[in-house]
């Protein structure tokens, strides 16, 4: 507390974290190695540092930290992303619309295999985003398709060219977000410098706009939509959750949570405005095909890929020593159902009535959902980053942090995980977030009974 205090009376030493902060993004986005996780680490956790030191001492003056934010940002502008190859499919998917094709019909190994090349830099983008990605059927929505289009508008012949073009996009969508997210905890009675634990965070700006995951846009939809809920424009509110969730699927696991915000009447067609719309941006791409060719594309994430699971490792190793062999096809299918189960619990049994409640219960939901899953990237935690700004939860800030342990995994050619750093990415998560549930709260009872 005394070194908070002494950066915040000492501008210079502000300015000096801002100095270094600056320093550590140029070295993240231009001078790092995925394979050199020594490196990734001691850096990322510097900043990490550096971004508490920050927010401690600045939280009450919005334009700066937001200054510092798109600042941090823009560093990364001509950055070629180094712990991610998905944006190589991205712009393959781009650049497939544009010359007319159908993203959801083909596999990107399938015209390699012919030697066909129906984009420019096909080769190039193919070696790119790697076998495994190339030889399945894109999974994403229509509307993240749109932004990969918008992406190619200016970069057909130029792999960094579409890359800043994505960057631009998601740049504008976490301005979008630390716009609509200060009005709405402006409206909730809630500090508006917890923004800033999203928009200044290390894990964010390194995930989202230096390795270009599209969470970004999809949580704009998702603020934009629980603002325009909050002020009673709820038909509005739908059409922006179908668009979130025409980014990226998760939101829809959300949909049973509004259960007790709305008369019958209202959510049936609350419901109705947000399935018609998702359905309807669909509709370009739509026939058999597509069909069983996305079917089998999202059956992938439950039935076939591993990665930094938590409570699924251990059903694994159950399955190993009962079975001989890998059941991630069972598992993959009994998990999802404990999910849902876990989610109807929380839309029946648990009030969900206010904004901040139906908040929480979506912070709640999407937890269980990835310390279920089979695979968690480490981009996923950035829809809990967002959500925990709205409640009195912080475990989703500790594993912003810890999620960075996953990236040890390719530190060697074979790329194995190491269970026990995934155990501890997990033990530092689960046990800040009992201590918030059951320790703190109790606590907190106890003070209420004294008084």
């Amino acid at each position: 507390m005394k070194l908070i205090s002494t950066i915040k009376n000492n501008p210079i030493l502000f300015y000096a974290l801002i100095g270094l902060s600056a320093i550590g993004y140029f070295l993240f986005a231009y001078h790092t190695q995925r394979a050199d996780y020594a490196h990734v680490f001691v850096v990322y956790a510097a900043l990490f540092l550096l971004f508490v030191g920050m927010y401690q001492t600045q939280k009450n003056n919005f334009l700066t930290l937001a200054g510092i934010g798109i600042l941090f940002r823009i560093i990364f502008i001509v950055a070629i992303p180094n712990l991610s190859q998905d944006f190589y499919r991205f712009i393959w998917d781009g650049r497939m619309l544009l010359n007319g094709f159908n993203p959801y019909l083909f596999t990107p190994e399938s015209f390699i295999q012919s030697g066909e090349l129906p984009i420019n830099q096909a080769q190039e983008l193919y070696q790119g985003m790697g076998q495994l990605n190339g030889s399945n059927f894109t999974n994403y929505p229509p509307i993240n398709q749109l932004c990969f289009v918008l992406a190619n508008l200016f970069g057909t012949n130029s792999i960094l060219g579409s890359v800043i073009g994505l960057r631009f996009q998601l740049i504008l969508a976490d301005i979008g977000i630390l716009y609509f997210g200060k009005k709405l905890l402006e409206k909730l009675h809630l500090p508006v410098s917890t923004i800033f634990l999203y928009f200044l965070n290390p894990f964010i700006i390194i995930e989202l706009t230096g390795n270009l995951h599209f969470e970004g846009v999809m949580l704009f939809f998702l603020v934009w939509s629980l603002y325009l809920l909050h002020t009673q424009k709820w038909k509005w509110a739908a059409i922006l959750l179908a668009l979130s969730v025409s980014v990226k699927l998760i939101p829809l696991i959300f949909l049973p949570l509004f259960y007790q915000r709305f008369k019958l009447k209202q959510l049936l067609i609350f419901y109705g405005i947000t399935l018609v719309t998702f359905v309807v941006l669909f509709i370009p791409f739509f026939n058999t095909a597509f069909i069983v060719n996305y079917s089998e594309s999202i059956g992938l994430w439950f039935k076939t890929f591993e990665f930094n699971a938590s409570f699924y490792y251990i059903a694994r190793a159950i399955g190993y020593q009962i079975s001989g062999y890998n059941q991630i096809a069972v598992i993959g299918k009994i998990l999802p159902v404990v999910v849902v189960l876990i989610i109807l619990g929380f839309t029946f049994f648990r009030e969900n009535k206010t904004s901040i409640q139906l908040i929480t219960a979506m912070l709640l939901s999407l937890s269980i959902y990835f310390l279920l899953s089979t695979t968690v990237h480490p981009w996923y935690v950035a829809s809990l980053v967002f959500l925990s700004v709205f409640t009195k939860y912080r475990f989703a800030l500790v594993w912003s942090f810890s999620v960075i342990l996953s990236y040890s995994a390719y530190s060697n050619n074979q790329f194995n995980e190491n269970l026990w750093i995934v155990a501890l990415e997990y033990l530092l998560v689960l046990g800040w977030f009992i201590w918030e549930m059951v320790v703190r709260k109790k606590h907190f009872f106890k003070l209420i009974v004294r008084k």
